[in-house]
């Protein structure tokens, strides 16, 4: 009975906030996610219903000027908002490090890019051998691959031999990344440029500093480091040319050619790159139910998850990895919107 009335004065007391101004956030920082769709004025709705799940779920995402990091904390707070799972969204050292986290049963979900993913599973780069002890919950947007600079000089990836460039951690999938593109393009990351090893937030500041004179982002953009260097620079975004590109995909079918809208940074013209999928994977022994729940937040109230990349989530892109078996929690939920996938 106390808990009844304790959950009905906390509806009461965040229904009363949302009705007033100013008590809502579009932060993409905050870990909120807008407050549940069932209460004040809200336009949520669904025809299904969350499961008994119950479970505090540990939520790997990536450093605090990603976008992991953003989005993941407003689909924490909104499935912990509309379902009984609780989950709780922390930075981290990125894909790498939230699939090495889940083996030791630090967290139980987590962010990776899609390359990583395949290289857990098959045992490869960082990887001593398989990891196949966790399951694909969703494949949610396009991260691109962002080589960002203030030099206008710097026009080519081939312009980079012998500058000073960043291409994140050591062993990250923003450093495979940057291995395979410079490679792409015949240069070796230890030879041919002056390589630094720095987070996003690291990286724009030093490129402020002129410590750099160029950086490896991989993140869905608008990413916030680099909007906040774009906020008092002109950057530049270096374009990768077809035949590379066609060349990289061919070596590397986890790529897809991508392209960064002048707009996105108020760069004078797009840039053309590459990308890979952006995707939720879980522990093999989480909960079908909090599984299901996470998806369910995820999925349910999309025009009220307060973040940029929330236009972007669409059930057939979710949908559509098909070298890794997705979770039962996922396999359930979409089986729910009418979509197989195949179960691990």
């Amino acid at each position: 009975m106390m808990k009844k009335k304790l959950a009905l004065a906390l509806a009461l007391v965040m229904s009363i906030g949302l009705l007033l101004p100013g008590c809502t956030s579009s932060d993409p920082g905050t870990g909120s996610g807008g407050g549940s769709g069932s209460q004040g004025g809200s336009s949520f709705s669904s025809d299904l219903t969350p499961k008994d799940g119950g479970t505090s779920l540990t939520f790997t995402t990536g450093g605090e000027t990603g976008t992991y990091y953003g989005f993941g904390g407003v689909i924490a707070g909104k499935v912990s908002d509309l379902t009984s799972t609780s989950v709780k969204a922390i930075s981290s050292g990125g894909s790498d490090a939230n699939i090495k986290n889940m083996q030791l049963g630090d967290a139980q979900i987590g962010f990776t890019q899609s390359d990583v993913m395949m290289y857990a599973y098959n045992g490869e780069r960082t990887f001593e051998s398989p990891v196949t002890d966790f399951s694909v919950v969703a494949d949610l947007y396009m991260e691109q691959v962002q080589i960002v600079t203030l030099d206008p000089d710097i026009k080519t990836v081939a312009d980079l031999k012998g500058k000073r460039v960043s291409i994140g951690a050591s062993g990250s999938g923003v450093f495979f990344n940057a291995v395979d593109i410079l490679g792409a393009y015949g240069l070796d990351v230890e030879k041919d440029i002056t390589p630094t090893y720095q987070s996003f937030g690291d990286s724009t500041e030093a490129l402020k500093d002129g410590q750099i004179d160029a950086a490896f982002v991989v993140a869905g953009a608008p990413t916030t480091a680099v909007t906040d260097l774009a906020a008092g620079r002109d950057v530049y975004l270096v374009s990768l040319d077809q035949e590379h590109i066609d060349a990289l995909i061919e070596a590397s079918p986890y790529y897809s050619q991508a392209t960064i809208s002048k707009d996105v940074y108020n760069t004078a013209e797009d840039a053309t790159t590459v990308a890979i999928g952006a995707v939720i994977i879980a522990r093999d022994d989480v909960s079908e139910a909090d599984v299901y729940n996470f998806l369910f937040g995820t999925f349910e109230d999309i025009p009220n998850l307060s973040h940029g990349k929330a236009a972007e989530l669409d059930l057939e892109f979710a949908t559509s990895i098909t070298s890794i078996g997705y979770h039962p929690g996922a396999v359930a939920y979409f089986a729910d919107k009418g979509i197989t996938v195949p179960g691990k």
